[in-house]
């Protein structure tokens, strides 16, 4: 059996999300294609701009035979440990290949990962506080294996062939020349395949008025879902909520938050009071030190509450939501659920959301349900798409 995994968050699912799903059915002919997705937060330090129900669906429409909710303990993290998440429940799960999207797909990234395996622990304590973790460790790289890693997809394909490698059982890498625009490319009308950023750019633009104009980047059903739409989370709704949260908390309390460090808690909390939005707010707490993603995530971190112990109790019980299937799917689950290495949660229920992955995974939705008016994992079933 050839099952293939898709690591993805679709926010939203485009047509080059539909490529890339078109390319892994190829790979997997008849056997299952599964998709473990980031849920209703994604890595960049924001809430999804559809919900996880809605976007699974997207997946399933597009070809995917099983979605699985990537756990938030995983899913709002930098790429090393969104990689290691994402492979390994892949993993447990039975997928034998993992495709992705990347800029230059005839790279080794075998040899790379292993090169990259080899640089000494010690020489990833950066102490320059004039750069960004993130340039002082593409720097590295650059210096001890002689490539460059400055693009978003070839940083994450390298961070799943590091993780691939500590896998006891490893999955084959088939990446897949990424086409269409740049990752944060604005939406470009001439184009056929957009970036994910410039289509949520452009909804959040044009709210009030027809979406017409994104009918050739997006599917036709998520089109419609994403036009009812009454309310688009970002971070200019979240804004007076996080506001609130910082200007309550004490100094000692936002010191306790997950990846907070170097005394942030004091930047943020005096800047918050002087800012306009959301944007200054950032711009006021950057650094040299760190990107503007790292600034996000911990700022989401702060809102929710989330502390070193969530995540760690997350990331040491970990189980998987399953948001959907089709026949195919279905059919590979009932195998799957008699020697599976992971936990699959078809229902949420006071018992199983009391710790660990879902304990976490239902704490942060309580939020977006407020955000959205819409439950999130109680009284909801998978999606099944025929």
């Amino acid at each position: 059996m050839s099952t293939v995994g898709i690591i993805a968050e679709y926010n939203p699912l485009h047509s080059g999300h539909d490529f890339l799903m078109n390319q892994a059915r190829i790979v997997a002919k008849n056997d299952p294609i599964i998709v473990v997705m980031s849920g209703n937060y994604v890595q960049r330090g924001q809430m999804a701009i559809m919900d996880k129900w809605h976007r699974a669906q997207a997946a399933l429409q597009s070809g995917a035979d099983l979605v699985l909710e990537l756990p938030f303990s995983f899913a709002v993290q930098p790429a090393d440990i969104f990689a290691e998440g994402g492979v390994e429940i892949l993993s447990k799960l039975g997928a034998k290949t993992l495709v992705f999207g990347v800029e230059d797909a005839n790279l080794n990234l075998d040899y790379l990962a292993k090169k990259i395996s080899q640089i000494p622990q010690e020489s990833l304590n950066f102490r320059d506080y004039t750069q960004t973790y993130a340039t002082q460790y593409n720097q590295l790289v650059a210096r001890e294996v002689g490539q460059e890693v400055n693009q978003p997809n070839l940083m994450l394909a390298i961070a799943y062939a590091v993780a691939n490698l500590n896998l006891g059982h490893p999955l084959d890498l088939h990446p897949i020349m990424r086409i269409g625009s740049g990752h944060d490319d604005p939406l470009i009308t001439e184009k056929v395949i957009s970036s994910a950023t410039g289509i949520r750019n452009y909804v959040l633009e044009h709210q009030d008025h027809d979406l017409q104009a994104l009918k050739n980047f997006l599917p036709k059903t998520e089109l419609a879902q994403l036009s009812a739409q009454k309310v688009y989370p970002n971070w200019n709704i979240l804004y007076n909520f996080l506001k609130y949260r910082l200007e309550s908390a004490s100094v000692t309390e936002l010191g306790t938050i997950y990846q907070m460090s170097e005394g942030l808690e004091y930047k943020m909390k005096e800047e918050i009071h002087d800012a306009t939005n959301f944007t200054d707010f950032l711009r006021r707490i950057k650094s040299k030190r760190y990107t503007y993603a790292r600034l996000r995530r911990l700022s989401l971190y702060s809102l929710l509450n989330i502390k070193d112990e969530d995540m760690r109790a997350s990331q040491k019980d970990v189980s998987t939501l399953l948001l959907g299937y089709t026949q195919r799917g279905r059919n590979y689950l009932k195998k799957l659920r008699k020697d599976s290495e992971i936990p699959i949660i078809s229902k949420v229920d006071k018992k199983n959301s009391s710790q660990g992955t879902l304990g976490l995974q239902v704490k942060v939705d309580r939020f977006y349900e407020q955000i959205i008016g819409q439950d999130q994992n109680f009284g909801r079933r998978p999606l099944e798409v025929k």
